[in-house]
């Protein structure tokens, strides 16, 4: 049975191997498909769901119960969040500053960052708990059901970017991303909304997104 974290491992595998791709360095100072955020800016934030994991690792656990996976969404300041939110913003500028060095160099570091996360990862232990700094803890499994679902979405908001074939994701990277994305999609428009979007063409509603 493969493990989220092999399984994230994998996910991560194809990230890189999209930030890897000539296209990337070649329209590096173009606008991507998501506005306001150039293309390096992207492949920087895509990154960064490999470049974050072993600082996340290394954080002191406070002495308090993790919080549940959909409640890191529901607390989130991002979720629906403005474009010009301060939140979208800063996340905006951290993804220029780790473009800075430019794509070879961020290809570097999250080839290095992910070969050490193949050694650790399988490490850890089964009950492990991360916090994130300045919001709460989850256990380590959930974080990187989190670090899944961000791959999946830049993954194909980067390859849009360049004009090349989204990766393909195994069905153990998928099911967690399809499953978490629909669970946050009825809390926001209600379950007969992502029923009939689902299952009733003719009925369906023009927008589902969950976030």
């Amino acid at each position: 049975m493969t493990t989220v974290r092999q399984t994230y491992l994998d996910a991560a595998g194809t990230a890189l191997a999209l930030l890897g791709d000539p296209a990337v360095a070649a329209r590096w100072d173009e606008p991507s498909a998501l506005e306001s955020f150039a293309v390096g800016g992207l492949a920087a934030h895509l990154a960064g769901q490999v470049l974050a994991v072993p600082a996340v690792l290394a954080s002191p656990v406070p002495d308090e119960p993790p919080a549940a996976l959909i409640d890191h969404y529901t607390r989130a300041t991002w979720v629906g969040a403005d474009l010009d939110s301060p939140t979208n913003k800063g996340i905006r500028a951290s993804g220029d500053k780790a473009a800075a060095d430019g794509p070879a160099a961020l290809v570097e570091r999250t080839t290095a960052t992910l070969d050490g996360l193949r050694e650790t990862l399988p490490e850890e232990p089964a009950d492990r708990i991360v916090h994130l700094k300045g919001r709460w803890s989850l256990t380590l499994d959930d974080y990187l059901t989190t670090r899944l679902l961000e791959i999946a979405v830049h993954d194909d908001d980067l390859a849009v970017s360049l004009g090349v074939a989204t990766p393909e994701l195994p069905d153990a990277a998928l099911e967690p991303v399809f499953a978490l994305l629909t669970t946050l999609s009825a809390r926001k428009h209600g379950a007969p909304a992502v029923l009939r979007a689902l299952a009733r063409a003719e009925r369906a509603p023009s927008d589902i997104t969950a976030i």
